[in-house]
């Protein structure tokens, strides 16, 4: 399992959740798993309940320790044209809002 490319270090909660996975493969129950890190981490170990979220999401075959984006989000594109018009319209009217960038820009700009 590779870190996110996004994260540079290796958090605390990275290595519980790789070490959990770890220890899933090879049989152990969260209970287990938890009693494990609870003994390796003291107080600094994942509560019991992430743990047995890890281990369901193990099950189901998400072994990922990066976040996955939703399906639902929005989709936002930025472009150096977008960039310059909203760029032009704040150097006319440093006070402008967001709603009225919006609407003199259109509906597709709706949520700035």
């Amino acid at each position: 399992m590779e870190a996110c490319q996004a994260t540079r270090t290796i958090s605390t909660t990275w290595r519980c959740e790789l070490l959990s996975s770890f220890f899933f493969l090879h049989g152990k129950a969260p209970k287990e798993i938890h009693a494990i890190l609870k003994e390796t981490l003291g107080e600094h170990a994942p509560l019991y309940a992430t743990v047995k979220h890890w281990v369901a999401q193990f099950k189901r075959g998400h072994f990922s320790t990066c976040d996955v984006p939703c399906p639902g989000q929005p989709k936002t594109a930025t472009t150096p044209e977008i960039f310059d018009q909203i760029h032009d319209l704040i150097l006319e009217d440093h006070r402008i809002s967001a709603k009225s960038i919006a609407e003199q820009l259109g509906p597709s700009f709706m949520k700035i």
